[in-house]
């Protein structure tokens, strides 16, 4: 099986991490529980300058290797790679993020998987013509039997695969999030990932 994996609130607790680091920068109290919408900027009530701080300020290699990997992720994509599952990581760091993403990964125990940028939010300084980073046209030429998933801005990056299983990590902002269709599933923690994949 070929298993497509989002980093972020996926792998490991971006959204708490940030809300950590929006308290100690601009003394602002937004609790994990109440980040509503996948948009930050708008979760946490910031300015556009207030903003650009923070996402420059959370995507240093430092604050990146910090944050907490969410509980049963790597046991679980190690089973999968030791049954013989090909396994990519697909996140929508920019590719300035790839070498802290990968040590992370590996520090992890993760150094098998593989590690993709892909342009998914049109935000970028991507680099062209790399090993890691996918644009849209080479992300679509992929084949994926499950995605893991917890953004409902992603969805759309799923409709050239009808047979698709979409699990979607459940996360306050996508609670209220309608699911496209039978193919999404909404999951509450790794366990109940690897128990549908099996």
């Amino acid at each position: 099986m070929n298993i497509y994996i989002d980093f972020d609130d996926c792998l490991c607790e971006t959204a708490r991490s940030f809300s950590d680091l929006v308290e100690k920068m601009f003394g602002k109290i937004v609790p994990y529980e109440q980040v509503q919408f996948f948009n930050l900027q708008k979760s946490y009530d910031l300015n556009d300058e207030q903003y650009e701080k923070m996402m420059l300020a959370g995507h240093t290699p430092e604050a990146l290797l910090s944050i907490e990997e969410t509980p049963g992720a790597s046991e679980t994509i190690n089973s999968w790679i030791d049954e013989g599952h090909d396994v990519s990581i697909i996140t929508g760091r920019p590719s300035s993020a790839f070498d802290a993403s990968r040590k992370w990964l590996d520090q992890h125990g993760l150094e098998r998987v593989k590690l993709y940028c892909l342009n998914k939010y049109g935000r970028d300084n991507f680099i062209k013509n790399s090993e890691f980073n996918l644009e849209l046209e080479d992300y679509y030429k992929m084949h994926f039997d499950y995605a893991i998933e917890d953004s409902p801005l992603a969805f759309k990056f799923f409709d050239h695969l009808p047979d698709l299983k979409v699990l979607v990590f459940d996360r306050p902002w996508n609670q209220e999030a309608e699911l496209p269709g039978d193919g999404y599933k909404r999951c509450t923690d790794w366990k109940m990932i690897k128990s549908i994949v099996g």
